[in-house]
């Protein structure tokens, strides 16, 4: 039996996923921060122009044309926009306001890129474009148009200003919707500085937690490895997880199991190989004594014969209760339940025991109330009562007396055997249902058996799912007793 684990494999496995894992969120980082820069700066800027827009037409109404101008001047200033306010009629009002970095915005590098009113000529060719929507009665547009090249997106505005006190004015709002490069560049240089690091310190968490989970893996293999060199009863150690200190203490019940049952095993090796050895000796040597002996007196030749049979008798019993164990706890052997007496199935068992009153002086005592009609596989519950009356003559002490009693507890019927032998130790009794099974008690066995009895009574009765159990004190006697539910008595009975 080989046990092997590949820990480098495992290792190198987690290492990888845990740098393939810090990649993935340094690509969406990267993603976020440079690729989706330009998309989420314009529409932010987009939002902020429009909130702008509303901002200062309130002003307008609300406020005195100073006042306004001065609202204006300072968003102009505060939100980097380009601001033209003009009459109705066009005279402009309001243009390049005093700290407004104008030069920066594209089409405007220097004075001769601006009309007689300063205001640049690729902007002057959109106001002139708006106030003719305006003119037409189309109120307010946002028309958007390029910079120096494609990338340079700036965002125009044009509506009226209206008030009921007022003179009905023009404003003309220009909104770069980029970033500066230099921005991007500063981010871009930053995030490789970033990544780098990252991945470096990926690396090492990961190689440190790679080797912290896999140093007990190893140990574990090792320790697997002895117990498949057949050294079982091993305790396995976990290390600092939780889901590998449950897998060592599995594999640690799973090694003290196997000891048991490896233990086990060799005791059932030996006890069959004991009980078999007795019978076939018997049967050799009288045989024996046939040949060389008996084989003309008849009268011996008989005894003899007789010997070979009760111990051929004796050694088939072994085998078949061994078979019936095997079929019993190998599920192959199913329940066959019907409808019958029990009451009726003590008496027809306790009649085949009745020989034993006369030759060994037993007695055997059976209270019921009446008729008892269960529901369940008689011949089975059959061979439990058997069992159950034979164990009871094996140990029934001085006084050779077996009480057998049915009494109703509810919708159950409760069959005890009962004998007044020495009783079984309080810390033996979850034992004895056991295959061969000895207990330390001095119990007087005046036949022998398979060993095997109470094994299958156990089998028979939970394969029934009912209740069963032995109630015993020392110095005092046993009582074997199973429950088994109450039916309504056939019809045709």
């Amino acid at each position: 039996m080989k046990f092997k684990i590949d820990v480098k494999s495992i290792k190198f496995k987690m290492v990888a996923y845990f740098i393939l894992f810090a990649t993935v969120i340094l690509i969406g980082i990267w993603g976020l921060q440079v690729v989706m820069l330009n998309y989420f700066y314009g529409t932010m800027k987009t939002n902020q122009t429009k909130e702008v827009v509303q901002e200062l037409h309130n002003s307008y109404k609300t406020k005195s044309t100073d006042r306004f101008l001065k609202d204006v001047e300072h968003v102009s200033d505060t939100y980097d926009m380009y601001i033209y306010v003009s009459s109705y009629d066009g005279t402009a009002i309001y243009f390049k306001p005093s700290g407004n970095d104008i030069s920066r915005l594209p089409g405007f590098e220097n004075e001769e890129d601006a009309n007689d009113d300063g205001v640049p000529y690729k902007y002057a060719a959109q106001i002139q474009t708006l106030r003719k929507h305006m003119l037409n009665g189309e109120g307010s547009a946002y028309v958007k148009i390029k910079g120096a090249d494609d990338s340079q997106v700036i965002l125009a505005y044009g509506g009226l200003l209206q008030s009921k006190d007022k003179e009905h004015m023009a404003i003309f709002m220009f909104s770069p919707l980029w970033p500066m490069s230099s921005t991007v560049r500063i981010l871009a240089s930053n995030l490789v500085l970033v990544t780098i690091i990252a991945l470096l310190i990926a690396c090492l968490i990961s190689v440190y937690l790679s080797t912290r989970i896999t140093r007990p893996i190893r140990k574990m293999e090792k320790t697997a490895k002895r117990l498949a060199d057949g050294e079982y009863g091993i305790v396995f150690k976990g290390g600092h997880y939780s889901e590998l200190v449950n897998l060592a203490d599995t594999l640690t019940s799973a090694s003290i199991e196997l000891e048991k049952s490896d233990m086990m095993h060799k005791d059932l090796m030996a006890n069959v190989s004991h009980d078999l050895k007795t019978p076939l000796t018997m049967i050799k040597s009288y045989a024996e004594m046939i040949r060389d002996l008996s084989g003309d007196i008849p009268e011996k030749r008989n005894q003899h014969l007789q010997v070979i049979m009760d111990e051929a008798d004796r050694l088939n019993g072994l085998v078949n209760d061994m078979l019936t164990v095997s079929r019993l706890q190998s599920g192959k052997l199913t329940l066959e339940a019907s409808d019958f007496d029990l009451t009726e199935s003590v008496d027809n068992i306790l009649n085949t025991y009745r020989v034993k009153e006369l030759d060994s002086s037993y007695t055997f005592n059976f209270e019921s109330a009446g008729e008892f009609y269960v529901h369940a596989d008689k011949e089975k519950i059959q061979q439990v009562i058997s069992n159950f009356i034979t164990n009871a003559l094996k140990f029934c002490g001085d006084d050779k007396t077996i009480n057998i009693s049915l009494i109703k507890k509810g919708r159950m019927v409760e069959l005890s055997v009962e004998d007044h032998g020495s009783g079984i130790a309080p810390e033996e009794i979850d034992h004895i249902w056991e295959r061969y099974y000895r207990s330390s008690s001095n119990m007087v066995r005046e036949t022998e058996g398979s060993g095997l009895g109470l094994s299958i009574c156990k089998e028979i009765l939970s394969l029934h799912k009912i209740q069963f159990g032995v109630d015993s004190t020392l110095g005092q006697g046993s009582r074997f007793w199973f429950q088994l539910p109450i039916v309504k008595k056939p019809v045709n009975s």
